[in-house]
């Protein structure tokens, strides 16, 4: 199993088995650490990363993992590992911002925006989201997008569907679910946002495949941590070392271009093919790409 889907899903496996710990000292994980509506006296920025690896139980926590490790191994072999991670937490950032502007529209709406602040605070704390299904909306959107073709078997239909068509089925009843205003308790405002932040990643990435602005972001806070100096700002050339010496950002370009052109016709032998048709050196430079 790749990494990062193999962290992610031990990560969210102790958060939970330490929320049901820590229940007997009365301390509760939800209110630290899940995402509060941001006019309520407990919200933090900080949340919308938190909240992600909480669950409120058992089976809320199964269907998430089993989803992730379903379709996330898949990804991350494709995305790589360190993009893979990018967009997993920007999913599931984008979807806790979605439902902070979802229930900021509906306080606004309902009656109670009209009684003062400190009368209805406990109220207002009380609107708290919690889980990684907004992450794992955009997991499952990057699936569509990338093999849309792909035929799938799901309980209970008796006939595979493509998944593009599974995709869109399951943002037709989210989206549905929400003009509908449905008081089930599920976050499905979250769950269309992870799958809108995915798909503008994914169009992003697509349209600039050698100039990621989140690696950029990574390497400036590396830099910054570790203590090094200000990187230089060349446009054209940037000093690399190889094998004792440098080599100008052209020659590394060049090669780069190279190599992804030859991970997308194997992508593209796996959309219509399936991955059981690559041979073995292909699987091996797929899975070379997917951890550079």
């Amino acid at each position: 199993m790749p990494p990062v889907t193999k962290n992610l899903l031990i990560i969210n496996l102790l958060v939970f088995l330490a929320s049901l710990a820590v229940r007997g000292i009365n301390m509760d994980f939800t209110g630290l650490f899940g995402l509060h509506f941001v006019l309520a006296s407990q919200f933090q920025p900080w949340q919308l990363l938190t909240y992600m690896f909480l669950h409120a139980n058992f089976e809320h926590i199964f269907f998430n993992m089993f989803a992730l490790w379903m379709f996330g191994r898949v990804i991350e072999q494709v995305l790589g590992s360190r993009r893979f991670l990018i967009y997993y937490l920007i999913c599931g950032m984008g979807a806790g911002v979605m439902q902070e502007l979802a229930q900021t529209v509906s306080f606004y709406l309902s009656d109670i925006s009209q009684y003062p602040m400190n009368l209805i605070a406990p109220y207002l704390n009380s609107w708290t989201t919690v889980g990684a299904s907004g992450a794992v909306y955009g997991v499952l959107l990057a699936f569509g997008y990338i093999f849309p073709n792909e035929r799938m078997f799901i309980i209970p239909i008796p006939f595979p569907i493509k998944a593009k068509y599974f995709v869109v089925g399951y943002a037709l009843i989210e989206l549905l679910s929400v003009v509908a205003r449905s008081n089930d308790g599920v976050a499905h405002v979250a769950h269309l946002g992870g799958m809108l932040f995915g798909w503008m990643l994914l169009r992003r990435w697509k349209s600039h495949p050698y100039d990621s602005w989140t690696n950029e972001i990574l390497g400036k806070l590396r830099a910054r941590f570790r203590g090094e100096g200000r990187e230089r700002n060349s446009t054209r050339y940037e000093r690399r070392e190889h094998s004792g010496r440098f080599t100008d950002e052209m020659d590394y370009n060049a090669r780069k271009q190279a190599r992804q052109a030859e991970v997308d016709r194997i992508l593209a032998k796996v959309k219509q093919h399936g991955y059981g048709s690559l041979t073995e050196d292909e699987k091996r430079k797929l899975f070379d790409a997917s951890n550079e």
